[in-house]
């Protein structure tokens, strides 16, 4: 098995026109090989974790030192290292501060570049503090993807900047451009770039798999160089000073509509001062790689699991399924508007997605099948039975749904027990339970084990039939009985 990044390397050899036989040398793999990931690039491949460095953990504190002295000699540096733990020789502090200190003495006057029509984007994150959704905040970002040759920009506002938003707000971009470029230059992000060692980059193994359909190649901005990146710089400016002061929102969906009307009628059709033209009549020259069909699902997934009270757990709030998925794993996805849960690749239920936290979000018609099912077991021969014991008894069962407890299978039990300690030693365990709220046939067994003698009956004739033999009859009530004595009384007295 080969990794994604040399399937990435086989398929842009590929789009630049190059024959099997040219890859499979310049790659040195087989052509079998090279062919075979030319048909299915969703080959499973083998993950390899990168060896770690002893200097690792330390990086950031020497450019520290740097930052308060240019010129610190490794000794000095591996000092300090060393009093903090650090167990490496000189050699790689050396080899670092060398790496480091030649970027720093060799900067040159930044020289503008320009790239050719629909050669490059240029993507990069803002934060935005927060938005509040009732008592909750949630942080607020927005990735901002600009057409290079034209400046003709799109923005994405998300409460995440996790994989799968990256992956969705440049899918929108995308589809708001109505095409792809050839390069995509991305900053050091982690989503983006895994691994850095000078002019070795090593890309996010997801971020390249979603690139790959669009045919496009990923370029990586030199650590500390934000002139490389200048236009989606100046891009994120000119949206925190122009389109942010002034405004309030009440959700995404809000901030990205009028985000929509913003660059249709100002940031669109301004003049900008490098090119002279508005970007949307300096992008009409532009042409752009065609988007693939159908398009990737971009949306956040999960495994989740469907609890007592028939809804799943995502995202700090609770959606609720069919009753009858209560103990099964369904597969959750989400976008920034709806969550859709699916049970076997079929959807099952859909919500609004809620941004606030700790919320129930409930369909009605998940309710209703609940009062459904609630009557159609209320209905069983069985609970009807143990209903007649009495007004304790249907305390009981109604405490028993109330805690989510398996309704026949404590009922089965506790007619069991009524068999072994009869009816008035039942009824008495049950008050005793309900007063001290231990709902359950298992707390009762222990109630009347602990405080009854069971009472010991001659087994009833035993029935060829089965059935037969498992038929329970009423439990009579005395007390109609008495009623009806003190009315027949009352009756005779009159004559």
């Amino acid at each position: 098995m080969i990794d994604k990044r040399t399937i990435f390397e086989i398929h842009r050899l590929k789009d630049l026109g190059w024959t099997e036989r040219r890859i499979a040398r310049e790659i040195r793999l087989g052509r079998n090989t090279v062919k075979k990931y030319l048909d299915n690039p969703e080959q499973v491949v083998c993950k390899r974790s990168p060896k770690p460095s002893k200097l690792d953990p330390f990086r950031d504190l020497i450019d520290q030192f740097l930052e308060q002295d240019s010129m610190v000699k490794a000794p000095v540096v591996l000092q300090r290292l060393q009093s903090r733990g650090f167990d490496g020789k000189i050699t790689i502090v050396r080899d670092y501060l060398q790496e480091v200190r030649g970027k720093i003495k060799h900067r040159e006057p930044f020289i503008r570049f320009e790239s050719p029509p629909g050669q490059q984007m240029q993507i990069d994150w803002g934060h935005f503090g927060h938005l509040s959704y009732g008592q909750d905040n949630r942080r607020l970002y927005a990735l901002a993807v600009t057409e290079s040759y034209s400046r003709l920009f799109y923005v994405e506002f998300t409460h995440s900047q996790k994989q799968e938003s990256l992956h969705q707000s440049l899918l929108n971009a995308f589809s708001y451009f109505k095409g792809t470029p050839r390069e995509l230059l991305v900053d050091n992000m982690l989503t983006a770039v895994t691994e850095r060692q000078g002019v070795l980059i090593r890309f996010n193994e997801a971020f390249l798999d979603f690139l790959r359909p669009f045919k496009i190649i990923p370029i990586a901005c030199n650590v500390r160089s934000p002139n490389e990146k200048g236009k989606i710089e100046n891009i994120i400016k000119f949206l925190r000073y122009n389109f942010w002061p002034l405004r309030s929102f009440t959700d995404l969906n809000d901030i990205q509509t009028q985000l929509l009307d913003w660059l249709d009628n100002v940031a669109s059709v301004r003049i900008h001062q490098t090119t002279g033209q508005s970007p949307k009549e300096r992008f009409s020259t532009v042409t752009l790689g065609a988007l693939p069909e159908p398009l990737p699902d971009c949306r956040e997934t999960a495994l989740v699991l469907v609890h007592k009270d028939f809804a799943v757990r995502f995202d700090a709030n609770a959606y609720t399924v069919p009753p009858w998925l209560i103990g099964k794993k369904l597969t959750l996805k989400a976008d920034k508007t709806t969550v859709t849960i699916y049970h076997q690749q079929k959807p099952v239920a859909t919500h609004q997605r809620s941004w606030r936290r700790k919320q129930r979000i409930e369909l009605p018609s998940h309710m209703e099948q609940v009062k459904k099912m609630k009557k159609r077991l209320w209905q069983d021969k069985q609970i009807t039975l143990f209903s007649s014991l009495g007004p304790e008894a249907r305390d009981f069962l109604q405490a028993l749904a109330d805690a989510n407890q398996p309704i026949k299978k404590n009922v089965s039990r506790l007619l069991c027990l009524k068999d072994e300690y009869g009816a008035l030693s039942l009824i008495q365990a049950i008050r005793k339970a309900i007063l001290h709220r231990a709902y359950g046939a298992h707390y009762i067994e222990n109630i009347l084990y602990q405080e009854m003698t069971p009472q010991h009956h001659h087994p009833p004739v035993k029935l060829k039939d089965k059935d037969l033999n498992h038929i329970r009859l009423p439990e009579p009530s005395l007390s109609e009985y008495d009623a009806y004595i003190l009315k027949k009384s009352k009756e005779d007295k009159d004559d």
